[in-house]
């Protein structure tokens, strides 16, 4: 029999998590969609063509200097705030924003947009995930983080084809000439038709997302209590156990720092990967635009099965640590391989999948880690914390790759670089130690209730810690 918790819960997976699903698409692909406009800017735009490779380096630099810097203070004004009013405004601006790339015509210009789109898009992704637990019990977390989550590989596996046709616009292939509009060419229109969704979106975002159970008109009286009891009476277990810390106090926790660097490592492998990619194929095996974005789509699909399986294994186990460890490993091995020459361009799409599944599949169960040990804005400032450290890796892993290409016409010992990144993120993981009485989510005593009646005692009970604590 399912219980009201239950039923609530899945009200809300159908509620919630479309809505940031599709924002999520939206923003990955505006932030990467330069890994494969890059091809055809660099024709169009002479100022390019000196240093190709270091110049997008440096502007994926940019974007994660600005996202550091609003990182922490937008993720706690979504715990303090209004998710609903925050997210609305970054997508908004960040869409506005990702269109301007069209007019760029120097590389300052470049940098300066993907400068003021790190400062747009920051907080948002780790604004969504203090946003899901005040709506999901620890239990159902991993598997909403997941469902959220696998909205990168399917935007990595939609976007390739799609961009395809775009970048067509304005040029000629193959003796066909492909129309455009207002004479801009396809990666300006590409820039410009990823951007505008996003505005509609955070339109969408301000009117139907919801910021708390006890704001939520789409459930009932009962429904909300019972949502909010169990919340409540995990935040006071995981308070009795841990006690309470503030957002300094947090920040200076061993662990936080830990998994902060280790975030560091597995997303300069992850980045460096994505944005070259398109460049590494088509240098190793000279491959046309069409057949390029046809195998782009592969890996995605790796991640995404690696993503699901994993979030809801980690649910079923009540075991995070590993599950975030161990795709990481093989991931790293998987991009290790991909060194071996003169590989057929089927193996190596295999090997770059599995190197796809390593930096994609770990991050439901790694998200979790943090709310094992931390709660309300010490969760909330350390989570920004961790992913805003973290993403620098962004910058770092793409300028690794772009100017050791540029300055050794071979991209080996970049990627051997961002094999070692990864498998350091694993070890430091594995070495992390939780005390495992934070792996329950709720006392045995509260598992079975299921009625309004029975959900009132939680009520009361979660009513008499809160008294006692004010003492």
């Amino acid at each position: 029999m399912v219980s009201l918790l239950d039923r609530v819960i899945l009200k809300a997976y159908w509620r919630l998590l479309p809505i940031i699903f599709l924002s999520y698409i939206i923003a990955y692909v505006d932030r990467n969609n330069v890994s494969l406009a890059k091809l055809k800017m660099v024709d169009d735009l002479p100022s390019f063509r000196y240093r190709t490779e270091s110049i997008f380096a440096y502007g994926q630099v940019a974007f994660f200097i600005g996202y550091l810097l609003l990182e922490i203070p937008g993720t706690l004004l979504v715990e303090k705030w209004s998710a609903r009013k925050w997210i609305c405004r970054i997508m908004i601006t960040w869409g506005i924003l990702a269109s301007l790339t069209a007019i760029v015509k120097q590389p300052w210009h470049f940098y300066l947009l993907r400068f003021l789109l790190g400062l747009a898009e920051a907080g948002f992704f780790p604004g969504v995930i203090v946003y899901l637990t005040h709506w999901f019990p620890r239990k159902a977390r991993a598997r909403a983080l997941s469902l959220f989550l696998i909205a990168t590989p399917i935007a990595q596996f939609v976007s390739p084809k799609i961009s395809y046709y775009i970048l067509r616009m304005g040029t000629v292939e193959n003796g066909i000439y492909y129309r455009t509009l207002f004479k801009l060419k396809g990666w300006q229109w590409m820039y410009i038709a990823w951007g505008v969704p996003s505005v509609i979106l955070g339109i969408i975002v301000l009117f139907f997302l919801t910021d708390r159970p006890k704001d939520a008109a789409w459930l009932s009286r009962e429904e909300r209590e019972v949502l909010e009891t169990e919340l409540s009476i995990e935040l006071e277990r995981q308070q009795s156990i841990g006690g309470h810390l503030t957002v300094l106090q947090a920040l200076r926790q061993i662990k936080v720092l830990l998994l902060a660097i280790a975030y560091f490592f597995i997303v300069t492998g992850n980045y460096g990967v994505e944005l070259f990619l398109p460049t590494i194929l088509r240098d190793w095996y000279h491959l046309n635009d069409s057949l390029l974005t046809w195998l782009l789509m592969i890996p995605p699909l790796g991640s995404l099965f690696g993503m699901l399986i994993v979030g809801f294994s980690s649910d079923r186990t009540k075991e995070r640590r590993f599950h975030a460890a161990i795709p990481i490993l093989i991931g790293a091995i998987g991009l290790g391989l991909t060194l071996i020459r003169h590989q057929p361009l089927i193996t190596i799409i295999i090997l770059f999948t599995i190197t796809s599944i390593g930096t994609k599949a770990y991050l439901p169960a790694f998200w979790s880690l943090p709310s094992l040990f931390l709660s309300e804005s010490a969760a909330a400032g350390s989570i920004g914390f961790i992913n805003s450290i973290g993403n620098l890796g962004g910058g770092v892993g793409p300028t690794i790759l772009g100017v050791i290409k540029d300055r050794t016409g071979s991209f080996f010992l970049g990627i051997l670089s961002l094999s070692i990144s990864m498998a350091i993120t694993a070890v430091i993981i594995m070495a992390l130690r939780f005390d495992r009485r934070y792996q329950t989510s709720t006392p045995k005593n509260t598992q079975q209730l299921s009625t309004p009646d029975i959900d009132h005692r939680l009520i009361e009970k979660t009513t008499e810690i809160k008294e006692l604590t004010q003492f």
